[in-house]
């Protein structure tokens, strides 16, 4: 039996974080309403106001080590691209892929 069959997929983010670090251009507002917005705290919100800063590739909210041990600063009011990326989708596994991680695989 492989190691991710017999773990909490939830937990496999706080493990991980390779999808807040994948590229500026992810951490994007889109259907959000005016009042999600307003929920993210104005330093972490980038200068066009299209989505959330960057530090070179990585999310500003990004708290932690990629690969070893992560969390959102902002869980709650995140934006709708981050609550989309689920452990093991293509998204997910592109963004391992750039950091040498190993892909989850979903059974």
């Amino acid at each position: 039996m492989d190691e991710m069959s017999t773990t909490d997929l939830s937990s496999c983010c706080q493990a991980c974080g390779a999808c807040c670090g994948y590229s500026a251009n992810w951490p994007r507002f889109s259907i959000e309403s005016d009042e999600e917005l307003a929920l993210i705290p104005e330093k972490l919100v980038n200068d066009r106001q299209s989505g959330m800063r960057c530090e070179g590739d990585r999310c500003a909210a990004l708290q932690g080590e990629i690969g070893k041990t992560t969390a959102c600063g902002i869980y709650q009011a995140r934006p709708e691209v981050c609550r989309t990326c689920m452990p093991g989708d293509a998204e997910c596994a592109m963004a391992r892929r750039k950091f040498g991680l190993p892909a989850i695989v979903v059974a």
